[in-house]
C-alpha cells in the first residue's frame, strides 16, 4: 500500500506501523486492521493498494515464479515500511496514469505492471527484509491468543478489532479471554493499562498526555476519568501523593 496523501495505521496480530504520505508498506498474508487517523499535513486520504494473489502470480510467470518467491526464508517479518522510495513513487505515478486512462489498459499491461512492482520491491535499499516478506507472502504467521492480546495491551484498538485479529467473533473472543485471564477483557486490559501508567509516573517525568498515549488511551480526558474511577484520585493527585512529584 502506497500513501499519496494523509496517514494510515496498519495493525497486524502483533505489530502496528504508521505510514505517512510518500511512504508505503508491504504486508504478508495475515489478519490486519487499517485505520486512517486525522493527519496534521492533509485533510484528505489518498492511497493505492496492490494485491498479490498466488494464482495470478503463477499465471503471469507461466507457473515458474522467480526464485525469491519460492525460497522461504526465516519469516519473522510480517510487514515492512518503505520510506519515500523514488522507485516506488514512480511506479505509483505510472499506475495513476492508467487509472485516469482505463481504455489503454489490457491484460498484458497489467501482467507487466505486476511483475514490475515485484522487481522494484526486490531492488529497493531494504531488499533483505522485503525478500523475506515476498518469499513468505502467502504463508501467514501463526500467533497464539496470548501473543496477539498482549502485543496490543497498549494499542488504541477496540475489543471488536482485537477479536478480529484473533479470527474470532466478539462473543467467542470474550469467552476465550476470560478462560485464559480469569477476567473480562475490558476490565483486565484497563487494569493493565493503568498499571503501566503508574509505573511510568514513578519512573519517568513524562507529561500526563504522553503517559495516556503510551498506555493506549484515546485522549487525556479518557485517561484521567478512567484513572479516577479506579483509584479515586486524578493522575496528578496520585503522583503527588505516592511519588512526591507533580504531573506535567
Amino acid at each position: 500500500m502506497y500513501i499519496i496523501a494523509g496517514e494510515y495505521d496498519s495493525v497486524s496480530e502483533v505489530d502496528k506501523l504508521r505510514i505517512e504520505a510518500n511512504e508505503s508498506i508491504l504486508m504478508r498474508c495475515g489478519n490486519y486492521i487499517g485505520m486512517v487517523p486525522k493527519s496534521k499535513s492533509s485533510n484528505i486520504y489518498h492511497a493505492v493498494a496492490v494485491h498479490f494473489y498466488p494464482e495470478v502470480l503463477l499465471r503471469i510467470y507461466d507457473d515458474r515464479p522467480p526464485k525469491f518467491l519460492k525460497a522461504h526464508g526465516k519469516a519473522e517479518v510480517g510487514m515492512y515500511k518503505l520510506n519515500s522510495d523514488v522507485l516506488i513513487k514512480k511506479y505509483i505515478d505510472s499506475m495513476l496514469f492508467y487509472f485516469d486512462n482505463p481504455s489503454l489498459v489490457n491484460e498484458e499491461i497489467l501482467a507487466l505492471k505486476l511483475k514490475e512492482i515485484v522487481l522494484l520491491l526486490y531492488q529497493t535499499k531494504n531488499a533483505p527484509a522485503i525478500q523475506v516478506i515476498l518469499s513468505n507472502l502467502f504463508n501467514p504467521a501463526s500467533y497464539s491468543f496470548r501473543e496477539i492480546v498482549e502485543s496490543h495491551y497498549y494499542s488504541n484498538i477496540t475489543l471488536e478489532e482485537l477479536a478480529q485479529l484473533t479470527n474470532m467473533s466478539l462473543s467467542t473472543f470474550k469467552r476465550e479471554f476470560k478462560k485464559i485471564y480469569g477476567a473480562p477483557p475490558a476490565s483486565h486490559i484497563r487494569k493493565t493499562k493503568l498499571q503501566k501508567a503508574i509505573d511510568l509516573m514513578g519512573s519517568t517525568d513524562l507529561r500526563a498526555t504522553d503517559i495516556a498515549y503510551e498506555c493506549g488511551f484515546n485522549n487525556i480526558s479518557h485517561f484521567s476519568k478512567t484513572f479516577k474511577q479506579v483509584f479515586g484520585a486524578s493522575p496528578t493527585s496520585y503522583k503527588m501523593t505516592h511519588f512526591g512529584k507533580s504531573l506535567g
